[in-house]
């Protein structure tokens, strides 16, 4: 608890810089017109998405813990199933997004003939 500003962590100056940015580029692309202003989707859920990792995993707990003996614990064991099912998701849309480029290709009609 070294790194303590003001009475909270590192960790919450991300959380604030992250959606102040987040909200800053918000306001930007909204003056934008077009598909240009669909990219505000994609800057919340990054700004999301950081959050909730900040969130739920902690590098620090909120009370010291007394000394115990050495125990190796896999900590981002959930998270590491989570990347993993969404790397499995993103890829399995990538596949079906694809599959119908792929088969549904035209085939043009060769011309006949007339002589």
């Amino acid at each position: 608890m070294a790194d303590v500003v003001l009475g909270v962590g590192t960790g919450v100056f991300i959380i604030a810089l992250t959606w102040i940015v987040t909200l800053v580029l918000a306001i930007v692309m909204s003056r934008a017109t077009g598909p240009t202003k669909l990219g505000i989707i994609p800057i919340f859920l990054l700004a999301l998405t950081i959050t909730l990792v900040l969130v739920f995993f902690p590098r620090a707990s909120e009370v010291p813990s007394p000394e115990r003996a050495v125990q190796i614990v896999d900590m981002f064991f959930i998270g590491r199933y989570v990347l993993l099912s969404l790397v499995s998701v993103v890829f399995l849309a990538a596949l079906f997004m694809l599959l119908p480029l792929h088969f549904l290709e035209p085939v043009y009609a060769k011309p006949l003939r007339t002589h």
